[in-house]
């Protein structure tokens, strides 16, 4: 089996085979719940994978009852864990932003000055939702409440990327929702101000002699 016919989808949904047994019903929920904040994908797309994972001997598919029903419930093999430990042992690429605001905020000149605080506000108000269901998933754990204590160091990790990329949007909403208040009401004579540029500049060294060392 080559690596390369499976998407980095299938080995999320491997992921969380790996942790317990599934419906794909449950997948899907579980993808949406946490997943869906660092690898969104249609659910259309998620009832397709553990197919495809059986179909790669990567998975099972067994029937159980429910009420007068049955559901397809689909187990990690060993064959799957091996082919999970595999794609772990490789770093992965790095991030890629798909940010609709942002992509409007750089055409921003070309609508008005109310659309452009109204996405401004529109990220603003994302953020502080995000921040919020961050901290109801926080608190639960730490009340004892969460669903799986036993992942609590791997949820640590990117639990404050989250948490701190969701304020880094907040923060930066409320900085650019102040500069373009300040620009006049046709953009296209908005004027730099190149003492935040300066600013933009330092942060940005600073940040690069922060990983070169």
């Amino acid at each position: 089996m080559s690596s390369t016919r499976l998407t980095t989808t299938s080995y999320a949904i491997l992921g969380l085979l790996a942790i317990q047994p599934w419906s794909t019903y449950e997948l899907a929920q579980q993808m949406d719940r946490s997943l869906g904040r660092i690898w969104p994908r249609a659910q259309s797309k998620l009832y397709e994978e553990p197919k495809k994972l059986v179909a790669h001997g990567l998975a099972r598919a067994s029937k159980e009852p429910v009420g007068r029903r049955s559901r397809t419930v689909y187990t990690i093999t060993d064959k799957g864990r091996r082919a999970l430990a595999a794609w772990l042992h490789e770093p992965g690429a790095g991030p890629v932003l798909e940010f609709e605001q942002l992509l409007k905020v750089f055409f921003a000149e070309h609508g008005t000055k109310s659309d452009a605080l109204a996405t401004l506000a529109a990220a603003r108000a994302w953020a502080q939702a995000r921040s919020a269901e961050s901290l109801a998933v926080g608190r639960q754990y730490l009340e004892g409440r969460g669903p799986f204590p036993q992942r609590l160091a791997q949820l640590e990790l990117t639990a404050r990327f989250l948490t701190d990329f969701y304020a880094m949007v907040g923060d930066w909403a409320r900085w650019a929702i102040r500069i373009v208040e300040s620009w006049p009401d046709d953009l296209r004579q908005a004027q730099p101000d190149l003492a935040e540029i300066e600013a933009i500049v330092r942060r940005a060294a600073a940040a690069a002699e922060s990983e070169a060392g």
